[in-house]
């Protein structure tokens, strides 16, 4: 005899193969476990020596180099997206080994604003509901809050005015932009349209809706809320209330899905920034954000942006926002690709210094990918 223990017959009716392929799977699991553990155990080594020189737990543009990296040494078939996923989950739960930092976002529980500050930074931190931006901003100016997540825009009904002014007035710095697509869902206690009497949302969730609601619900009053998710849970207490939200927040309040996807255009999107203190270094993948404002003179914006196609900077995005003094005056809104400590992008800037009657840099930082 060989003395090898023999296999047990395969469980009746199972492919054999399967049941390989799942003891392969096993082994590869205990692995992986050992080597994320392992790195947990180098986490927590890197959050002492942090500790001892007062570093910050949270460095995004290292994060952002680290995926960037996963994404270029990956041969498949995990596409790159997926490999971000799931390292990002790695990186929040090794970076709570160090310390759990406390994320400030536009609530209450069951916003896009909650999911885009998990996408961010995933689930290895301790959320903390505002109910408006301006909180979600006060809260992180006075240290209550490691990091602030606000909506910016959204891709059908441009910008949140609200987070303009504030980054105007604020502080803080953006250093991250966090992308989501937006589907709105209709729901109430009952899923159905019938003794629906109001339809409670924010502001631009309706007018996104506005086409649907229209033709399916034209009699029904439409009534603003602070957030969908305060919307969701007004609508969880009141028979007669509909609520537009995404489907978290149908789950977070108990509510049940009347309609799915209303909203008008179904490449919805809304882009968040991350506010705080922290001042990222360049990660090769930057964009950089700027307020500015002209004199009043023929041309002079003209000449405000002429540095970035000498200097071969490309400009993302050129929101232009009301001084709110009441001499026709306006701020713009720059984003730019590159880091303010580029080569290109610091030349054009110390230009466009010169230039501008106003000039405020809110952030270098890593793009969303």
């Amino acid at each position: 005899m060989s003395g090898n223990k023999p296999t047990d017959p395969a469980p009746a009716g199972i492919d054999p193969r399967l049941l390989k392929l799942r003891e392969r799977i096993d082994a590869i699991d205990a692995q992986m476990l050992d080597l994320l553990n392992a790195r947990g155990m180098c986490a927590r080594e890197v959050g002492e020596i942090k500790r001892e020189s007062d570093a910050p737990v949270y460095r995004p543009e290292r994060e952002a180099q680290i995926f960037e990296r996963l994404r270029a040494l990956s041969k498949g078939p995990l596409p790159g997206a997926a490999i971000e996923a799931i390292y990002r989950e790695v990186i929040s739960a090794c970076r709570a080994l160090e310390r759990r930092m406390r994320v400030a976002y536009l609530g209450p529980p069951g916003t896009f604003s909650e999911q885009a500050a998990h996408k961010h930074f995933g689930q290895g931190i301790d959320p903390l509901a505002c109910a408006t931006i301006d909180e979600a901003f006060r809260r992180t100016e006075a240290g209550d809050a490691d990091f602030g997540v606000v909506p910016i825009e959204n891709s059908t009904e441009g910008a949140i005015s609200r987070t303009l002014d504030l980054l105007l007035e604020s502080p803080l710095t953006v250093s991250g932009e966090i992308s989501i697509p937006v589907r709105h869902c209709l729901m109430s206690l009952h899923g159905t349209l019938e003794g629906i009497e109001r339809i409670c949302a924010h502001p631009q969730a309706l007018a996104q809706c506005s086409g649907w609601l229209d033709r399916n619900a034209p009699g029904v009053e439409r009534v603003p809320a602070s957030s969908n998710a305060e919307g969701a849970r007004l609508a969880a207490a009141d028979p007669k209330l509909a609520a537009i939200a995404g489907e978290p927040a149908a789950r977070t309040y108990g509510l049940a899905l009347i309609e799915s996807g209303i909203q008008d255009s179904p490449g919805n999107r809304t882009r968040f920034v991350v506010i705080g203190t922290y001042q990222c270094a360049a990660s090769g993948l930057d964009l950089t954000s700027l307020i500015l404002s002209v004199p009043d003179r023929a041309g002079a914006v003209h000449r405000l942006i002429e540095p970035l196609a000498r200097h071969g900077v490309s400009m993302k995005r050129f929101e232009s926002r009301p001084a709110r003094r009441g001499d026709w005056e306006y701020f713009f809104y720059v984003d730019l690709v590159g880091h303010k400590d580029d080569a290109a992008v610091a030349a054009a800037l110390a230009e466009i210094r010169d230039q501008a009657a106003y000039f405020q840099i809110i952030g270098s930082y890593p793009r969303a990918s």
